[in-house]
């Protein structure tokens, strides 16, 4: 090779390297949300994933890369403290130069009430529950990338990560209070008011997309026709999913499932399917004897077709309901556990939840 040839060699690498290191640096706290990132960013730049596959988002401890992501990251997206409560300081503190954007407090968020009882009334979840948006201007700031957040009640130091007592309850005390039938047995929880599984509403994903392209957009300029087109082919891929979901269902509609945690709802309501309950909170908390006992009572009274367990949880607690009754079991999974991260992940999610609980009922 000619020198003249290793100069215009070199020098192309240089300048794919500097434009290269203009695409922000992004953090994104689970897989789901990651896809969709990465999505918004394919051909441009990669996120970096916080919450491994396999783990649950209500409990976890960072790893040290994990936390590097966070120190290095210019925009960090994340659910918000209500799914992720041990996040919070490592946000606030590792972040802190960062544009901070909590998809349960923006705008144009779809929010569903946290359900405290371990029984569903049929479509008690339905219309109403749709008009739980959060419109607020007060989360306008979000829009712009900031990091204003309320951190203030999380006292706890962020490399502990002493989060099972201090945020959800999830210590020894915090199970087996035999309460009466239609009380959870975990009243110490902190947990919002809303459901903070909202990733499962694809009305959700396509809000989130063009929020995502636009929060790029304003740190990346130079590649926003690459994010806003992105964006707008993931938007169409979102209404094809959906009419896909939905008639893969229609030939079990009518039949009831349990659930092991409460974590479905916006799914539930986004395709008209609702659960006749779930073993634990929508925090993940272990149920106590009286819950369980609720639960147990149903599958028999209603001869409920299917209950669900999942990768993360205790699959001992599902055949604990089970004994003594005829109901099918499958495995169903909210984040993608055993799927490679990436643009595609958040549609191999929803379409398996899908599939699975076909199969199931």
């Amino acid at each position: 090779m000619s020198r003249k040839l290793i100069h215009l060699s070199v020098t192309a690498a240089l300048m794919g390297s500097a434009a290269m290191a203009d695409v922000p640096d992004v953090a994104v706290d689970i897989a789901p949300v990651h896809s969709l990132v990465a999505r918004v960013m394919d051909g441009v730049g990669t996120p970096d994933l916080i919450v491994q596959p396999g783990a649950s988002p209500h409990e976890y401890s960072l790893r040290p890369s994990e936390a590097a992501a966070l120190q290095d990251a210019d925009l960090v997206f994340w659910m918000g403290k209500d799914l992720t409560p041990w996040m919070a300081d490592a946000v606030e503190t590792l972040s802190n130069d960062a544009a901070v954007v909590t998809l349960l407090e923006t705008e144009g968020t779809i929010l569903l009430d946290f359900r405290e009882g371990a029984l569903f009334e049929a479509h008690a979840h339905g219309d109403e529950s749709h008009e739980e948006h959060d419109h607020s201007g007060e989360h306008d700031r979000e829009e712009h990338g900031h990091e204003e957040h309320d951190h203030e009640e999380h006292a706890h130091d962020h490399d502990e990560h002493e989060h099972g007592e201090d945020e959800h309850g999830h210590g020894e005390t915090a199970h087996g209070n035999d309460s009466h039938a239609g009380d959870h047995d975990d009243h110490g929880h902190a947990h919002g008011s809303h459901d903070p599984h909202a990733w499962l509403s694809p009305e959700n994903a396509v809000t989130w997309l063009n929020l995502i392209a636009s929060q790029l957009s304003v740190l990346d300029p130079d590649n926003a026709g690459a994010y806003f087109a992105n964006a707008a082919a993931a938007v169409g891929e979102m209404e094809t999913l959906s009419a896909a979901v939905s008639v893969i269902l229609d030939p079990v509609r009518g039949r009831s499932f349990i659930v092991f945690h409460d974590a479905y709802q916006y799914f539930e309501v986004a395709f008209d399917f609702p659960a006749s309950g779930a073993i634990s909170l929508g925090d993940a908390t272990d149920p106590g004897p009286a819950r369980i006992a609720e639960i147990q009572g149903r599958i028999v009274e209603e001869t409920i077709d299917c209950v669900l367990a999942e990768p993360q949880y205790n699959p001992g607690l599902v055949a604990t309901v089970l004994a003594g009754t005829d109901a099918n079991t499958g495995v169903i999974d909210p984040l993608g556990a055993a799927l490679e991260p990436g643009p595609d992940l958040y549609s191999q999610v929803i379409r398996n939840l899908a599939t699975t609980l076909a199969e199931c009922l």
